[in-house]
Formats: structure tokens, sequence, C-alpha cells
């Protein structure tokens, strides 16, 4: 063992359990703490590093048995014990039964079942054939409305004796080795292992390791008393210690300044969380006013207000997900409910022919995840402000096979505007504004579409620099057999876009599902930052 190099290593607290102890000293930790004031959990740390270090080995272990106080406990030795309060009940008032005990002193029938049964037995208490409770002691042999001597008395004693003591200790604790016959036995009906709660004290087991120091152990002694070094060398000059001039005449622990510094994490914004406030600001900047709802919708407001027919194919299970409990809504809004119900069965006052099929009055009740944002859409339809702008950052729920452009768990970006001079010119301004100011397109084109709730309908497409062209999005104008179900009589542009297909292009990543990785160390690199 190279006694200089390790000499050079050695902790203060290390240093201290060298200098103070002796070869042939056992060593533990609360002993250690004790005798050198360390602060709990110290002894056991230094003991920990000199093990590693081989300047102590473990010679033996042992087990010892402590009691601690259970906040049962502690109310027992404020309030009193069962027994005690039984006892000083009946005595003000004899003739009780014990379900009136119980009743009277809020305790549980158990408990009052369990005290009688102790006193009964130290023939303290008894009860005559109409099962009333009454003091069968001598009266003579109370004192102070308690036992004044005999079996009773030391119970009642012993017992309140334990919860004094364990009171006056900080932390409830009560070592076995410290009770006498008389208080192990009494302790042993209050203890319990498992299942303490009902109990007014914890058994507690613990461990205690001994240490000896190894043959090097005078060496390296001599060797800590040749440098002079004590362990009271100050590791920190604060800026107090600088103040008060307190660090005059002390002794300082040696830099290692070869060291490397530690790493410093400055905090940020997540990226996308980022990007998604400045594209609400925006947004809100151009005058649109935002919108949200639950996550949870009913399959009216998701599809059937959209004018999608109950037998189209994403109402198949495997593109929605359902809620099992409850399964369904009890109502819907009226006249809402009746106007989409028309509109699918035969056109209603839209002057369409609608589906031609009966329209399912329960299955539109049917709960699921939201499956697209349009439902805010047509959810702000009845009441929304003409002329008017509205969107919403909404995350939806779709079950679809994941890659790199396609999640179960997505967010869109919904939008609606509202007025007389709405047309298709002004919401391919609109999608243009999206592709290139928020997506930060270079490349965009127009492809037509079909959505059940629009006509004409169109999808923007944008091209990424790694994945090539995809779907940003869907968008067209507000079919009739939409806005006029739900009260709005002018025409409506609406749009759906993938705001996580937005931030591929926008944060330079080339797949969705690096959007909400786990791996900290990625979220911070440069190419996050927007």
């Amino acid at each position: 063992m190279d006694i200089e190099n390790l000499v050079k290593k050695l902790h203060p607290l290390e240093i201290k359990i060298i200098l103070h102890y002796g070869r042939g000293d056992e060593l533990f930790a609360s002993g250690v703490e004790a005798d050198l004031n360390f602060k709990k959990g110290n002894g056991n740390q230094a003991l920990s590093w000199l093990l590693s270090k081989g300047i102590v080995v473990e010679k033996r272990r042992e087990t010892a048995v402590f009691y601690e106080m259970t906040e049962l406990g502690r109310s027992w030795q404020e309030r009193g014990t069962p027994e005690e309060r039984i006892l000083e009940l009946v005595r003000i008032k004899s003739g009780l039964t014990l379900l009136e005990i119980a009743q009277t002193l809020g305790m549980e029938s158990k408990d009052v079942g369990s005290a009688f049964g102790i006193m009964s037995k130290l023939r303290l208490l008894g009860m005559d054939e109409a099962k009333r409770v009454g003091i069968i002691l001598p009266p003579e042999q109370l004192k102070q409305g308690r036992p004044a001597s005999g079996p009773a008395a030391l119970h009642f004693n012993v017992v309140r004796g334990i919860l004094d003591k364990a009171a006056s200790n900080e932390d409830g604790l009560i070592a076995e080795s410290g009770l006498d016959l008389g208080e192990k036995q009494e302790m042993a009906g209050m203890a319990r292992k498992r299942g303490a709660a009902g109990a007014a004290f914890r058994l507690i087991e613990r461990e205690t390791v001994f240490f000896i120091f190894t043959k090097e152990h005078t060496a390296i002694a001599a060797a800590l008393r040749q440098t002079g070094v004590s362990g009271e060398e100050v590791g920190v000059l604060t800026v107090e210690m600088l103040e008060a001039g307190s660090w005059k005449g002390k002794t300082f622990r040696p830099y290692n300044i070869n060291i490397p510094p530690a790493r410093v994490l400055t905090g940020r914004t997540n990226a996308y969380s980022q990007f998604l406030e400045q594209t609400k600001d925006k947004l809100a900047g151009m005058g649109f006013e935002e919108f949200d709802g639950p996550l949870v919708e009913t399959e009216f407001w998701n599809s059937d207000a959209l004018f999608m027919p109950q037998f189209h194919s994403a109402r198949d299970i495997h593109d929605v997900y359902h809620v099992a409990e409850p399964a369904a809504a009890k109502t819907i809004d009226e006249p809402w409910l009746s106007n989409v119900a028309a509109a699918h069965e035969n056109g209603g006052g839209t002057g369409s022919r609608g589906w031609g099929y009966a329209f399912d009055r329960e299955f539109t009740k049917r709960l699921i995840l939201r499956s697209q944002g349009t439902v805010m859409s047509a959810k702000t339809l009845p009441h929304a402000k003409i002329p008017g702008k509205y969107f919403g950052m909404l995350r939806c729920f779709r079950y679809d096979k994941v890659d790199a452009t396609h999640l179960s768990d997505f967010y869109q970006t919904e939008g609606i505007v509202l007025g007389e001079e709405v047309n298709l010119r002004t919401l391919l301004g609109m999608l243009e504004m999206f592709a290139t100011e928020v997506a930060g397109a270079k490349e965009v084109k127009y492809v037509p579409g079909y959505f059940p709730f629009t006509e004409p309908s169109v999808e923007v497409h944008i091209k990424h620099p790694s994945l090539g062209w995809f779907e940003l999005g869907g968008s067209g104008i507000f079919r009739p057999e939409v806005t006029a179900s739900l009260g709005v009589k002018t025409p409506v542009a609406a749009w759906g876009i993938g705001i996580d297909r937005m931030a591929l292009m926008a944060l330079g990543l080339n797949d969705l599902r690096e959007l909400f990785s786990y791996d900290i160390d990625s979220v911070r690199l440069r190419r996050w930052q927007s």
C-alpha cells in the first residue's frame, strides 16, 4: 500500500477516525458519530470509504430490535390509552354497553372490545347479564380514578411509562435492550412488525456492522501526524468567512486544480414546445382567437357534425380509440342533434339530399378520443362571430403505424375563417403562409383532395430536404350540411395541418419521433433551437 499517496486522498472524516481510534478498537457508525460529533449518516459514510481503501475490515454484525412509536401511539400518549379512556368513562357513567362506549368515545368497536378484554382479565371491569359494563375492582383499590395497586395498576403504570419514554425521544424510538422484563411483556402486545398502522409501536430490526483497523493503520496515523493534518482543515472558503475574517488562522485543504470542472447544464425551453408557442403567437398576432376542448369527444362532434356518414371507414375500431367507461354520453345538445341527423338522412334544410340512411342517435353518443382537430371547429360554429377567425393547437389520437412521418398521438393546428368574402383564394393564401412562414418550406404545392365535410377540398404538400414531398394537411370550404346544421349561413374556410410535420421542417429534423425523445442530450443539440 502506497501510504504517502493514500494519505493525500483521505477525507477529513476519515482522518478524524484514524487519529482518534487505536489499532484494536471496534468501530461502528453510531458510535463514531457520537464520539466525534459527526452529523447523522457521516459515520456510515466515512467507514464505507475506509473499507473501500482497505484501511478497515468488517469484524462482525449484530442485530438489535427497536420499537418506533406510530401515530396511534402518539395519540395514546396524548389522549390516553383505550384502557385509560374507557376506565375514566365507566367511572363517571357506569352501565354502558360496549357499543355505547365506542360511540361515546369515538373509538372502533374492536378496539373497545380488546381493551375491555384486557381489563376483564385484570379484574378491573366486568359485565352484567344485560351486557352493561361496570367497575368490579374494590373502591379502596382505586386512587384518582385509576388502579392503585395490584396487576391492574402495574399494567397501567408500565404502559404509560413506555409511551412517555418514547415520546421524550425525538425519533420516538426505544431499544429493546433498554426495557425490563415487564416492559417487554407489555410491548409485545402493543408492537407489530407488519401492518403497524393499527398498533402503538412498529417493531424494527437494525443491523450494526463492527469494523477494526487493518495493520496499515499505525503507519497511516503516523504519516498523518507527521504532516500535521488533523481533519479539521477547512474545505470551502465562503463569502461569510471573508466578510467576518474568520478564515484567518485556519488551515485549508489543498485544491487539486487538475480535476475537471462539473458539467454545467443550463436550462432551456424544449424546442418543440417553443415552436408551438411561437406558432400560437403568430396566429394570435394575425387576429385569430384560440379555441380548445376536451380530449374525449362524442362521435357526434368528432364525425357526425362534420357530415361524415356513420358507415364511413374512419369509424372502424382500428382507426379511433374508444372509451371503455363510460362508453357513451348521456345527451347531445339540441337543436344540433336533430339538425345533423336530418342532414344525414335527407339533407334537412341544407339543400342537400343527405346520405340517405337512418341516423343512429345512440351511436352518435359513443365516446372516443379526439381523432381530428376539426371537431373543435364544428363545436365553435354555433357561437362563432361573423366575420371571425379561430384556431387551436389540438392533441389528437389515431390508431396508426408509427414511422418517420406518422404518430398515433400527434398535434394538429386547426382553424376556421368565417365571412361573406371568404373563398378558395383566401384559403390558399393562408396555406401558403403556413407552409413558408411557419414551417419554413421552400417548395409548396397544392393537390386536390376529398373530405366529407369540405367542397372544394385541398391538400397542401411541402418538400423536405431528406424525406421528400409529404402532406402537411387538408383544407377546404365547409359544406352547407356542416355550417347550416350548426346555424351558420356564411362561407367558412377550414384547415387541419399536422403541426408536428411543420416542426420537422422548421427544426431541421428527419423523424417525428425525435420531437418526443427521452434522450436529454439530443434535446440539447443546437439543431433543436429554432
